[in-house]
């Protein structure tokens, strides 16, 4: 068995294979949770976390989660922890269990959105989620043996959901104005979908018990098979199905969640979906109110739209970075210790951290945000879409996905980068975009394209994603057959999606 845990990292999380199937063999061994725990437990040692200190460890619905909880809770104890376990939990609320919980660390189970066959870890200190750099450490410790304990750890259970429902009623209880203060929800009607992932407990834990009328919530029981739709906000079945059941239910609002609830979208009463740069621009608007001028920091792929929304009409700041949860969070808090005032950080995939949230990206945290500002906003005027009714949306948008197909797939794909950007400032119409932190965005202002491509290499596989939108009839497909052109040079790109998009009838 190879000690190798390189091939299990997925940016700051670990993740891999928990459950047999057909042609995938399982990596999440109970070898490798055990190793890759006590890797972790050295981590914490370096960082002065005695032994005996409290380690919270929670996990999603998943059918893997009590085999792998098993050997992180066994880890613990025998690096000398007392491990916590804390169940059924969604991620932020395993963070949160090191603010008021007394618990040094935590530890969470889950592979977000991924199929049910998957599963992973995320591991958690007070300073919040470890970066990548930690996680390279906690690899390379998890090769090692483990550090023995003089005294093994203990086990007890502690059912910690309840405790961190309450910060959220208490927030709405703090900022709505209602004459009911039990139930400040009283005469709304807001529907969930938790995918059968973790996120049931908005609907019975924080929202009914304010008065909200949860009836026509759907898939709020835990299954770890996902028989109904994928527990995933970007997923257009699942943003159909939660669409469909806010109009059926004649909803004031519909949520959301994916699996471990650190990601969330919602959809207004008429069922359109607030999602991406649309959510994006209502987290702006709150984050915004009372940080006037302040930075929003976002994602690579937003919109043209959205930075004239969050500049113009908003008198923000629209700061693009890098894709990837924890880089946008990472730049938040650089932007911050710098007096940068940056109240928010938040990708188009739906993970949101606002700065008075600890940094955390939690998506129960920002839908608590929509549901007190749909409050305020009254019973009369329960639309918000009304608040985001200044953001142009594209007349077209596209997304294309291109495979490199070499082992040294980043230096060929910073190439392609590198020789675009030269080539842009030689071509007529071509104009390189000033605040490229990812990749390269060109625009192309003849009103026959009057769009843009945003081309950038994917975080971690060997795929060049592409960008596009317009404001022309066929503005797309034109902006795409000039980009065709100069990648047919690169002969290791498989060009075969951006051809048949440029070929096909819109």
């Amino acid at each position: 068995m190879t000690n190798d845990y390189k091939p299990l990292k997925s940016g700051t999380d670990i993740r891999g294979v928990a459950v047999e199937t057909e042609g995938s063999p399982v990596q999440l061994t109970d070898e490798a949770v055990y190793r890759l725990t006590g890797g972790f437990a050295r981590f914490l040692r370096e960082l002065q976390v005695a032994p005996g200190s409290r380690i919270a460890v929670g996990h999603d619905s998943r059918i893997s989660a009590s085999r792998i909880k098993a050997q992180v809770v066994r880890a613990l104890c025998d690096a000398g922890y007392c491990a916590v376990d804390c169940g059924l939990a969604s991620t932020p609320a395993m963070f949160m269990t090191t603010v008021d919980f007394d618990c040094a660390a935590a530890v969470q189970i889950t592979a977000s959105h991924h199929p049910y066959d998957r599963n992973g870890l995320k591991f958690f200190t007070r300073r919040g989620g470890v970066d990548s750099a930690d996680l390279d450490v906690i690899i390379r410790y998890a090769a090692e043996p483990l550090l023995p304990s003089e005294e093994p750890g203990g086990v007890v259970t502690a059912d910690y959901m309840p405790v961190y429902a309450k910060r959220l009623r208490d927030m709405i209880c703090r900022e709505v104005n209602a004459e009911d203060y039990d139930r400040p929800l009283k005469g709304y009607h807001i529907i969930v979908d938790a995918g059968n992932g973790v996120g049931g407990f908005y609907a019975s834990q924080v929202l009914a018990p304010l008065g909200a009328d949860v009836s026509g919530s759907q898939f709020l029981e835990p299954d770890g098979m996902f028989p109904n739709h994928a527990p995933n906000p970007e997923n257009k079945q699942a943003m159909d199905a939660v669409s469909a059941a806010t109009v059926r239910a004649n909803a004031d609002l519909g949520i959301i969640f994916d699996t471990d609830v650190d990601r969330a979208s919602c959809v207004d009463r008429h069922g359109k979906e607030i999602n991406r740069n649309r959510l994006v621009a209502l987290a702006s608007v709150i984050a915004l109110e009372g940080n006037e001028g302040g930075t929003i920091v976002t994602d690579s792929v937003t919109s043209t739209g959205l930075t004239a929304f969050i500049q113009d009409t908003l008198g923000g700041v629209h700061y693009r970075y890098m894709r990837g949860y924890r880089n946008v969070i990472n730049k938040q808090l650089e932007l911050n210790a710098k007096g940068v005032n940056c109240p928010l950080a938040i990708e188009t995939s739906g993970h949101a951290a606002f700065r008075d949230n600890y940094h955390l990206d939690d998506g129960a945290y920002l839908i608590t945000k929509i549901v007190i500002k749909l409050s305020q906003m009254g019973r009369d005027g329960r639309d918000l879409d009304a608040l985001i009714a200044a953001l142009h949306d594209p007349l077209e948008a596209r997304e294309i996905r291109l495979k490199i197909r070499r082992d040294d797939f980043r230096s060929y794909g910073n190439t392609i980068i590198q020789a675009l950007n030269l080539a842009a400032r030689t071509q007529r119409g071509w104009r390189v975009a000033n605040d490229n932190r990812e990749g390269i965005r060109i625009f192309f202002d003849d009103p026959a394209e009057n769009g843009w491509f945003l081309l950038r290499l994917s975080v971690h596989d060997p795929i060049i994603p592409i960008n596009i939108e317009s404001d022309a009839p066929g503005g797309a497909k034109r902006i795409a057959a000039k980009l065709l052109r100069f990648l047919q040079a690169f002969g290791c790109l498989d060009l075969s999606p951006l051809r048949s998009f440029v070929q096909s009838d819109l």
